[in-house]
């Protein structure tokens, strides 16, 4: 029985291994390892994993063999690259560089080919075709190296998103080379091939951008809380859409690009949803991509001879000047830094799927042999291992000179922001803590608090254990996005006397609230809790209601009366509007005069905010009502009010929550109190002096209004009796 054990085990560890447990663990192992123990020396995470795949690869140690579930595994990995590509694309930003990233797509392609056909047609002595062939895969990139600016936080620097624009450029104009070259081979180069080419490649970009958008909106839309089929529906998006493209004469790594491009405005970069595609790509299908390209590698072909070393060592030298030949073009174009061009060559000097896609071809083909094979898969193994390199040395660089971020932000509205979340109504607490994760400042040290106040009565402690316990949910979803939050439980006679309260306590600069609800007679005679909270405070204060979710916008609509540039807070609104408009990728149309447009155009230059915004002058101001007629059903309103006695104040404003809840009751609305000055030094009078002059100053008002009223009556009977 113990010989039979013993044979057992033996069995299952022979080598190559064949148990799938056993290769599941061994990888996930070197996933585990790799990075950690290559990070003690400075090498990058990426090439260990590489390495990895050498070592343990059929040409290797020969551990592991390909099997249908490494390929498995290694092509989910290389379509979630693509896919993670497309679907952190900053599209307002793409938008404005679609130019920058035209031009960089014609250097990047362009130029390796310029060098790599003369190369391999008179110094190789390759054919025409093979020639074409080969110069054509120098002019591909794969972004292995995307991870690490990911990781970085420089995803959205320009030099990044035009490298990302090229990529599907260069890629796309290549495959379809790539398709020309074999049906030539086949001799099928006729009429009836580009007709079918044509009309395949129209109808795939038919589907992914006029169907899959519509599709993915009404999905969200009604399948709001259920966030496993939110993934489960994105994972279906990549691989059908890598099939069709596939089906259309292109490769599946086209197919996951766009289907990142076509879902890209559904998913905020901050939401949870975003979380989990990032975590468990980077945990486990993209690792698996990289071990499976150090499998592909055959270091023995350099000991073959004089011819396989040449061929190696002129393909990699080609494939790795033409790159950086073609950074340099880009920089100098337009006047990049010296760590851009090196982000830009890092991200585009990587050659591994669309190469290795073309050069398969090819040897299927017989287009190209042995020696051009083994050569590619070296030249895979060392630009993999330069761009690696070179991206991680150059993203040190761009955070070093402050450039990681797409919105940078003002002195004032960075550092140690903190924003305090009221929670009155469970049912609203996911989306409004989804708002508070988008708009807060990525460099601030400090939680989201979650507050909830108790009464003070003989039901206190009891209500006080409740509210405790429903924290326990909000924490829980909040750990779903890694949104760090503290959880606040508090108890006061007056709920809006214990929100102020806290936010002085954890000396808070935003308050996020729901909806004002109706009020009764009592609430009306004591005072509001809204109006309660405005005049014991004087920070930010966004009054929020999400009655749908965020996909069912199509733009954002900001309302923004005159002087409202002149209030103390209108840096951090104005910043807090841009995160969340990029975050969402909805334009913006701005409801404005002509200084209010100025000043906010200055702060997005100031800033080098990328966002989509265009302005409608307005001068009625007296009358909101005018402003109906520029809304949509489908607009998220945001209306910028002001406190009583603040500069930019309207009478208009008065009940201003009430009036956009009626007229506006189908949209998604936020109602804005920039911050202001403090209005007393003394903290135990500040409520007490601030509710008593603010109410004195509105019924002194409405005094006037209606004195005003009468003597127009009056004046008007005058005028008819003469």
């Amino acid at each position: 029985m113990n010989k039979n054990f013993f044979e057992h085990i033996a069995h299952a560890f022979e080598i190559p291994l064949r148990n799938s447990v056993l290769i599941f663990s061994l990888i996930l192992l070197i996933i585990l390892l790799a990075p950690i123990l290559l990070r003690k020396i400075k090498i990058p995470g990426i090439i260990g994993l590489i390495l990895s795949g050498v070592i343990i690869g059929p040409h290797g140690l020969n551990i592991l063999e390909r099997s249908s579930a490494v390929d498995l595994f290694s092509t989910i990995g290389l379509l979630y690259i693509m896919f993670i590509a497309g679907l952190e694309l900053d599209m307002n930003e793409f938008r404005k560089t679609r130019h920058k990233s035209l031009v960089f797509g014609f250097f990047t392609f362009i130029i390796p080919i310029i060098i790599g056909y003369p190369v391999c047609y008179y110094v190789l002595g390759f054919d025409v075709g093979s020639s074409i062939l080969v110069s054509s895969m120098f002019a591909t990139h794969t972004l292995v190296a995307y991870p690490v600016v990911n990781s970085y936080g420089i995803s959205k620097n320009q030099a990044v998103a035009i490298t990302i624009g090229g990529t599907i450029l260069t890629d796309t104009a290549v495959l379809i080379i790539l398709a020309v070259i074999v049906g030539s081979s086949q001799g099928e180069l006729d009429q009836q091939f580009w007709i079918r080419l044509t009309i395949s490649f129209a109808v795939f970009l038919g589907i992914m951008f006029g169907i899959i958008p519509k599709i993915a909106k009404w999905f969200f839309q009604r399948v709001e809380s259920e966030k496993t089929s939110h993934y489960i529906f994105v994972l279906f998006i990549v691989f059908f859409a890598a099939f069709i493209a596939e089906v259309s004469g292109l490769e599946p790594i086209i197919g996951a690009f766009v289907a990142g491009l076509a879902l890209n405005k559904f998913i905020p970069h901050s939401s949870a949803l975003m979380n989990r595609i990032e975590f468990i790509g980077n945990a486990i299908f993209i690792p698996f991509f990289l071990i499976s390209v150090g499998m592909i590698v055959d270091i023995k072909v350099l000991y073959k001879g004089p011819e396989a070393l040449i061929v190696a060592g002129t393909l990699t030298l080609v494939a790795v000047c033409g790159k950086w030949i073609a950074a340099w073009f880009t920089q100098i174009s337009f006047k990049y830094s010296a760590a851009q061009r090196q982000v830009i060559f890092g991200l585009s000097s990587a050659h591994a799927a669309a190469t290795l896609a073309i050069i398969m071809v090819g040897y299927a083909n017989d287009i190209i042999d042995e020696n051009v094979l083994n050569g590619t898969i070296v030249l895979i193994l060392v630009t993999c291992i330069v761009a690696s390199i070179a991206t991680e040395a150059a993203s040190k660089k761009v955070v070093l000179a402050g450039d990681q971020d797409a919105v940078t932000e003002e002195k004032d509205v960075l550092g140690d922001e903190h924003i305090l979340v009221p929670i009155a109504n469970l049912n609203n607490m996911e989306i409004l803590l989804d708002f508070a994760t988008m708009i807060k400042n990525k460099k601030s040290p400090h939680p989201v608090t979650i507050l909830s106040v108790v009464p003070n009565n003989e039901l206190a402690e009891e209500n006080l254990k409740k509210a405790k316990k429903n924290l326990d949910s909000t924490a829980k979803y909040a750990s779903g996005s890694e949104v760090e939050v503290n959880m606040m439980a508090t108890i006061d006679y007056n709920i809006a006397g214990g929100i102020s309260r806290a936010s002085r306590e954890i000396m808070a600069d935003s308050i996020l609230l729901g909806w004002p609800s109706q009020v009764g007679i009592i609430e009306k005679m004591v005072g509001e809790k809204t109006e309660s909270i405005l005049n014991r405070t004087d920070i930010n204060i966004f009054m929020c209601h999400f009655g749908k979710p965020f996909v069912s916008n199509d733009r954002i609509t900001l309302v923004c009366p005159p002087m409202a540039e002149d209030e103390k807070g209108f840096s951090y609104w104005l910043n807090k509007i841009a995160r969340f408009a990029l975050e969402l990728t909805l334009p913006i149309s701005c409801i404005a005069n002509i200084r209010s447009e100025s000043a906010i155009l200055a702060y997005f230059k100031r800033n080098k905010i990328s966002c989509n915004i265009k302005f409608v002058l307005h001068k009625e101001w007296d009358d909101l009502a005018t402003i109906k007629h520029y809304v949509k059903d489908t607009d998220l309103l945001i209306f910028v009010s002001a406190r009583i006695g603040e500069v930019s104040y309207n009478r208009e404003f008065d009940g201003i929550p009430k009036k956009l809840g009626r007229k506006y009751e189908n949209n998604n609305r936020i109602l804005i109190y920039p911050s202001r000055r403090p209005t007393s030094t003394f903290d135990n009078y500040d409520e007490v002096s601030a509710m008593s002059v603010n109410r004195g100053y509105s019924h002194l008002q409405k005094m006037g209004r209606g004195l005003g009223s009468i003597l127009k009556i009056k004046n008007k009977g005058k005028f008819n009796d003469q």
